[in-house]
């Protein structure tokens, strides 16, 4: 495949809900001998709930402040990290991704996005629960450009196509 992970190497997957950040990250992650680091996950272990529970008992403000933390805080190498969707809004949290390593924005059309949000059971996003979906894709996707070392668009292609398709351009 060409790509050889160093003991520095990070590759951080950023982009918006249902994109896939998690799956490709397990599969690039296993394509390239690294580990794998979910913020999700790690802010759900850090809080013993999931991340609907934190929203819906603390908000969504308090959910991104939250994951905002466990970021600026990662020192990881040699990994992959999937990120949340709104993990875009913290600036210290991007430069910190920045600095362990690649960003990679996943990049979806909407209409890819919305039609894998509603099979989601009660799929919360960290964002005003007055905005529609298509406010928060326009809001949040020059974010996304602004903060990513790559682009890589994953409509209509499988986790495995997207995960070599990065390693080719880390290569």
């Amino acid at each position: 495949m060409g790509y050889k992970p160093t003991e520095e190497d990070c590759i951080s997957l950023i982009g918006m809900p249902a994109v896939g950040k998690s799956t490709v990250g397990v599969v690039l992650a296993k394509m390239a001998g690294l580990d794998f680091l979910d913020t999700d996950l790690l802010i759900q272990k850090k809080e013993g709930r999931t991340l609907q529970k934190i929203m819906n008992q603390d908000g969504y403000l308090h959910l991104r402040k939250i994951e905002e933390d466990i970021i600026v805080s990662l020192k990881a190498k040699s990994c992959v990290v999937s990120t949340g969707g709104s993990a875009i809004y913290s600036k210290r949290g991007m430069a910190n991704l920045a600095l362990l390593g690649s960003r990679i924005y996943l990049k979806s059309d909407i209409k890819t996005l919305e039609k894998r949000i509603s099979t989601l059971p009660a799929r919360g996003i960290a964002s005003d629960p007055q905005q529609k979906f298509q406010q928060i894709y326009t809001e949040r996707t020059p974010l996304y450009e602004e903060h990513s070392d790559y682009v890589v668009d994953v409509t209509k292609r499988d986790p495995e196509a997207i995960a070599l398709k990065i390693i080719s351009i880390l290569s």
